[in-house]
Formats: C-alpha cells, structure tokens, sequence
C-alpha cells in the first residue's frame, strides 16, 4: 500500500464512520495527509486527521474529542485489508503498520514499470498554459514542466514566443553557463532552486564529488544500484521480491515510502509548476538509500552465503535505482552507471 492509497484509505474510512453517524463533523476533508513517523517503532506512518476533525465535531470540539476520533478510525482501519495494526499515540495520532506484503508488492511495481513507474492520468484533461520565457531558466522550468504535465496525462501549451535572455540575476547567458557547469550541472542548479529562490551556480559547489553536493549524491546513489546488480551477478544475487518478504527495518520502510510517494510527487511538482520538488524528493530517495545500504546490506559480505534477505533488499535497491534513473531523466540530467 503506498502512501497515496493510504491517504484515500483513511479518507474513505472517515467517511463510512460519518455515514454510520459515528463521526459528526461539520465538514469533511478534502485529502488525508499521511507521513513517514518522525521515529522509529511508530509504524509505517502516521497522520493527524483525528486532531484536524477534532475541531469540526459537532457540539464537542475538546481535548478529549481527537481521541475519541481517533479510536473511532482506529477500529475501522485496523479491519481493512493491507493494514496489519493502528495505534493511538499523543493527544490523538494515528501510527499505522501496513501488511508486509504490501511493501513487497509495491517494490515488484516498480521493478516491472521501470521508468515508466509514476506516469498517472491524474491530469488526463487537462490543459496547462505556460507564459513565453523570458531567460534560460524559465525557458528550462518551462521544458520540464511540460514533460511532467505530460507523464501526468496532461497537456502543456506557450501562449506565444518570447526571446530567451541571461540568467537572472548572475546575468550567464547559456552558453557560458554550459560551459562553466555542464549541462547536468547547469539544470539541477536552475531546476533544485524553487522559484522564490536564487540559483545556486558555484562550479566549487556542484562539480564537488563529494556528499555535500546533492546532484552528486542522487548520482552516486544510482550508480551504486548498478555496481551492486553487477557484483550480484557474479555472487549468484539477483533481486527478487516475494510476497512474503518482510520489508520490516525503519530503513527499508523509509525508503519505500518515498518510492510509494513518487507518482503524487510527480503530479504535485506538474500541478504547482515546481520541478524543485521533484530535485528535493530525488535527494531524500538517495540519502534514504544509504541509510538503507548501510543498515541492511544488500549482497553478502566477507564468507556470509546469499540468503533470501539478500535477494529481496537488493529488489529494493533497484526499484530506488529505478525511481532516481527516472527522476533525473524527467529533468533532462543523465544517470551513469558509473561515476
């Protein structure tokens, strides 16, 4: 289950306990959000939809009241299939354990999609109008949120043409910033920086390889994918992911939220024209995959024999060598399997 089906799963839930009237509340949620719990031993993930209906019970809206809403979902949602516990925790969250299995499934998902995992037709009809780019970045922005509108089953269109100038306001036309920085270089610095923000366009910065250069931690991340399906083959590893492989470390269930989240984070970043999000939530999958590699090594290290963990973790690493090829694709930036 991943956390987009979560979310419609506890919005549904809070609307079959207000249709039995065990609920009364004034007005109903439009979404449930769900997160990745700030701990470890919390569950998969936590929401706090019972303190937010809590102000809308109707005639009863006090401290008491978020936990009589939560245990009133927590009955409901620990009966659904693909949820294996809930618990209450603080003034009324929800901590939420998904069936295993689900994890296992939604790694297989995305090993059989490939890069094709994400693409939604959660904007099919629509139709997004773009004003003509005045300089390189805009113009850049403007490519990829096409490209992402277009993953998302939308349509993208420029109303008109305009002349394409310098990059505000270091004032590098794209012929020097390319040269500086390299193509891929050049567009995460334009793409990572949100739109309120200021390109950063150091060379000292983002041609580092080294950890604190985020472009160089997503590619290494990925490259590390491939080298460790390399070895795999020769130690007889090879990914497999069975239904009932437990992805129970708080690292595994880390990193398989953040892939779960991939197809939202694609439609939100194409909805808001924010390519930045998609650059921020390549970073986290990465730095989630070191936690992950590091906690749960994924091939058999000194005289260990290959176990079924083996072969199920190291699934895992390539769904997120999958989803990081991907992500940097839709933003123009190679992804070697080498580096």
């Amino acid at each position: 289950m991943t956390p987009a089906q979560l979310s419609r799963t506890v919005l549904q839930t809070v609307r079959r306990a207000v249709e039995a009237d065990e609920l009364r509340v004034a007005v109903l949620p439009e979404r449930v959000k769900v997160q990745t719990p700030p701990r470890a031993g919390c569950g998969d993930y936590a929401t706090n939809v019972a303190l937010q209906l809590a102000k809308l019970v109707k005639g009863d809206g006090g401290p008491a009241a978020a936990l009589r809403v939560a245990e009133v979902l927590r009955r409901r949602l620990v009966v659904t299939p693909g949820i294996a516990g809930v618990e209450i925790a603080g003034p009324g969250f929800l901590n939420i354990t998904v069936d295993p299995g689900g994890h296992a499934a939604l790694v297989r998902g995305v090993l059989e999609r490939g890069e094709d995992y994400g693409r939604s037709d959660a904007l099919a009809g629509t139709l997004v109008r773009l004003a003509p780019a005045r300089e390189v970045r805009g113009a850049l922005v403007g490519a990829v949120v096409g490209r992402l509108v277009g993953v998302c089953g939308g349509e993208c269109e420029v109303a008109g043409e305009g002349e394409v100038l310098a990059v505000r306001p270091a004032g590098i036309g794209a012929e020097e910033l390319l040269g500086r920085l390299g193509g891929d270089a050049a567009r995460w610095a334009l793409l990572r920086a949100a739109a309120h923000d200021l390109p950063d366009l150091d060379p000292g910065r983002l041609l580092a390889q080294r950890e604190s250069n985020p472009l160089f931690r997503v590619r290494y991340a990925h490259s590390r994918v491939r080298g460790l399906l390399r070895n795999g083959v020769d130690l007889g590893v090879r990914p497999d992911s069975s239904p009932d492989d437990d992805y129970r470390h708080p690292t595994a269930v880390a990193l398989i939220s953040l892939l779960g989240d991939y197809p939202r984070l694609l439609e939100s970043a194409a909805r808001h024209r924010a390519p930045d999000r998609l650059a921020r939530h390549l970073e986290a999958t990465a730095d989630a995959f070191f936690r992950f590699h590091d906690a749960c090594p994924p091939l058999p290290r000194g005289e260990q024999k290959p176990l079924a963990a083996h072969r199920s973790r190291l699934a895992l690493a390539e769904a997120a060598g999958t989803v990081l090829a991907g992500g940097l694709h839709l933003l123009g930036i190679s992804a070697p399997e080498h580096l």
